[in-house]
């Protein structure tokens, strides 16, 4: 179960544009390495590795050692804890429903407004 506290670092952790940026290459590049994760960005690599640890103390970033180098891998366990805490099958069931019913609506209004425009 995800924890106040947990959930708290997590938000937190994705409070900041960098550190989303962060998560949006080491999704894209599983096993990236830190130093050409940092090259993507115009600070310094101390600046990097502070992100780095927000992120990996909120635990949407785990790290491996390879040699000399140390490879990141995006986790995404706990952001599917947070969505799963407030929504079950039944938010899902209605939100699709609404959503269809949203759809079917504008569809409507559509065909009514060409019906309007060739008269």
């Amino acid at each position: 179960m995800l924890t106040d506290n947990h959930m708290d670092a997590v938000f937190q952790a994705l409070a900041h544009e960098s550190r989303r940026r962060m998560l949006d290459l080491v999704k894209a590049s599983p096993g990236i390495g830190v130093g050409a994760l940092a090259g993507e960005f115009d600070v310094s690599r101390i600046a990097v590795m502070k992100h780095l640890r927000v992120l990996e103390d909120a635990g949407l970033v785990t790290s491996e050692k390879d040699g000399r180098t140390r490879r990141l891998y995006f986790n995404a366990v706990p952001i599917q804890m947070i969505h799963d805490r407030w929504t079950t099958e039944y938010s899902a069931y209605w939100s699709s429903s609404l959503t269809q019913l949203k759809y079917a609506a504008e569809a409507r209004a559509n065909q009514d407004k060409k019906k309007r425009d060739k008269s």
